[in-house]
């Protein structure tokens, strides 16, 4: 059952192919008998039209309405007419798609994707892929590099003043709404190319329902590719909206010091926080290669939109509202802010080591894992002696480290460092609390499609791995 790290690769590495293809199979019958996650096409066309809905109005209560939740004044056909319209008023004065949105939001997009493919990095590879005959796919890891070269040159950018980085807080609006565009026409293109060209472009076909809205929003291909390194899909997961994030919280850092010549421990922690996340993923990039999202979710809209527009334009309400106000207004006690800050730490603590625990115990089986020094190197990210189950489909689960504890447990660190987000900025204006409580509606609904899929998966060996690990979010309580 249980085994020792100095001889998983060579155990267990012909095995966990077995186990990969097995998922691969089990997902194709799920597709094959009419079960579609997220209510089919019906839900997939109410997500892809109410997503960026609920943007625009959130940035509305955000931008014109004090931080505080509009209605309409009656729900009559009148108060509805004159909600709807005031709406569309602010949209197009506020947030039009300007030239200037269009440029700043291309010229960052196309530069990351060039760094993608020029800047140094580690070189690793992906799970094998059954659809592609056990193949396993090419990744260069470089989003550090991305990271650090990006705010070199916005530094540059801004203190030679050819580009002031207050500008991305000037024209927000139009700036989500290029990116909500930008997400669209990516979802349509590439479902496009793979469904027209078969495999002659980005990817070949896979998994497919038959309902054009329902696999446009799940994704019609699951590793689409521009040549051989260029991945979407990892692109899109990091640098696009975990950098533009850390952007935005720099930008409301940099205004509040030119406006009041110092910046608050408020805007400080936002920009800590962010800084933290946007490093994490980028330190850690090598160890999202063999994630269950890289060798499972297929890239459609759910994918593209939320990477490119939803999360970095709706996770950011904690930052438009610090922002919006004199640092004096919000000026918690020490002891508050000495709080926050440990809960965001110790929290950030055990999200990055769990993370790097989890991934670097799947690179072990492959026998790939590659110690990489990046900053920060915390302590117990890799465990020396894992103990794992050995699974009959010739899958692991891994019974040691932090999982040993809960099995969930990077989820319950994920969420309280968005709780810490939102609480900083006080309980004056219910939008900074929305990334918390939408990040615990995804958590939830992301554990039970989990829970459901290992089940089918592992079987016997699931429930073994729920008794020596009983425990789904916080270690002797739930």
């Amino acid at each position: 059952m249980t085994g020792e790290g100095s001889s998983i690769a060579e155990k267990q590495s012909a095995a966990e192919k077995v186990g990969t293809s097995e998922l691969k199979s089990n997902a194709k019958r799920v597709v094959a008998s009419g079960k579609r996650e997220f209510g089919g096409a019906k839900g997939a066309i109410a997500l892809m039209l109410g997503s960026p809905a609920v943007m625009y109005y959130l940035w509305i209560c955000q931008a014109y309405n004090d931080g505080q939740i509009l209605l309409p004044k009656s729900l009559n056909a009148s108060g509805l007419s004159d909600f709807f319209r005031f709406c569309g008023q602010c949209i197009y004065e506020g947030a039009y798609p300007t030239r200037q949105a269009w440029t700043i939001f291309l010229t960052f997009f196309f530069v990351q994707m060039l760094f993608y493919v020029t800047l140094p990095g580690l070189r690793t590879r992906g799970l094998p892929l059954k659809h592609r005959n056990n193949q396993s796919l090419p990744y260069l890891c470089n989003a550090v590099w991305s990271f650090y070269t990006s705010i070199a040159i916005m530094t540059v950018l801004h203190v030679s003043n050819i580009f002031r980085i207050t500008t991305l807080l000037d024209i927000f609006g139009s700036l989500m709404t290029v990116a909500i565009c930008t997400a669209f026409v990516t979802t349509f293109v590439i479902y496009a190319g793979i469904i027209v060209f078969r495999g002659k472009l980005f990817d070949t076909p896979h998994r497919l329902s038959g309902n054009v809205i329902y696999d446009m929003f799940m994704g019609a291909g699951l590793n689409p590719r521009i040549g051989r390194m260029l991945d979407l899909k990892m692109f899109f997961e990091v640098r696009i909206p975990w950098f533009t994030l850390f952007f935005l919280s720099i930008s409301a850092a940099v205004r509040q010091y030119e406006r009041y010549g110092y910046v608050s421990p408020q805007v400080a922690f936002v920009c800590l926080a962010h800084y933290l996340y946007a490093n994490a993923c980028a330190k850690g990039e090598e160890l999202i290669v063999p994630t269950w999202d890289m060798a499972y979710e297929k890239f459609g809209f759910m994918l593209i939109f939320w990477n490119m527009a939803g999360v970095p334009y709706t996770y950011c309400h904690c930052t438009l509202y610090l922002a919006a106000r004199n640092p004096a207004v919000y000026k918690w006690s020490t002891e508050y802010n000495v709080f926050l800050y440990t809960l965001l730490l110790c929290s950030y603590y055990v999200f990055d080591t769990c993370n790097s625990q989890k991934n670097r115990f799947r690179q072990q089986i492959y026998g790939q894992y590659k110690p990489r020094k990046t900053f920060p190197q915390l302590p117990w990210q890799l465990i020396k002696n894992p103990t794992f189950i050995r699974c009959a489909n010739g899958g692991t689960l891994l019974t040691s480290g932090w999982y040993r504890y809960a099995r969930k447990i990077h989820y319950t660190a994920d969420f309280f460092q968005s709780l810490s987000w939102a609480l900083i900025t006080g309980f004056g204006s219910p939008l900074p609390y929305f990334y918390p409580c939408f990040f615990f509606v995804v958590l939830v609904h992301r554990v039970t499609r989990d829970v459901k899929k290992c089940k089918v998966k592992y079987g016997a060996d699931f429930d073994e791995y729920c008794r020596i690990c009983p425990y789904l979010f916080i270690p002797y309580i739930f």
